[in-house]
């Protein structure tokens, strides 16, 4: 019986174990309290767990039963989009304010794609910025200002 390997499971796997193990370490320098009173360093220990298990998983998927896989031309577009878009939301959140940002960061990301009209990356960006900002600003109570003072405000 011939064992096919599939190297992309194998690297994925081993990416996410290692991001998981990452998160995992750093949790153990947090208090990690009870069951019933967890501490700051409960939710990350568990949280980077879970994403090295099923890198474990995804590694040995990969091993055993791997199947295989070509892969077309590097969409050069959306990896450079995607790239400026969070280069961009890091160096200017705090100086236009969230919901700019947002929209922007929103729109690059949308537009990374050949297939999405204008119209399209329009409204997803609406919807994105109008949740983001009700998930961090109202909801988390994240402290960065709305509009920023590079507008004015």
């Amino acid at each position: 019986m011939e064992r096919r390997r599939s190297l992309p499971d194998v690297l994925a796997g081993g990416v996410f174990v290692l991001i998981g193990g990452a998160f995992a370490v750093g949790a153990l320098g947090y208090e990690l309290g009870t069951p019933l009173r967890m501490g700051p360093g409960a939710f990350p220990l568990l949280v980077g767990a879970i994403v090295a298990a099923l890198g474990l998983a995804i590694v040995v998927k990969g091993l055993v039963a791997g199947e295989v896989i070509e892969f077309g031309p590097i969409p050069w577009r959306a990896v450079g989009a995607i790239v400026l878009a969070v280069l961009f939301f890091g160096l200017t959140v705090r100086g236009l304010g969230f919901v700019p940002t947002s929209v922007v960061t929103a729109l690059l990301t949308a537009l990374a794609s050949s297939r999405v009209r204008p119209l399209t990356a329009v409204a997803v960006a609406a919807g994105l910025t109008a949740a983001a900002t009700l998930i961090f600003v109202v909801g988390l109570q994240l402290r960065i200002p709305l509009l920023g003072p590079w507008l004015g405000f």
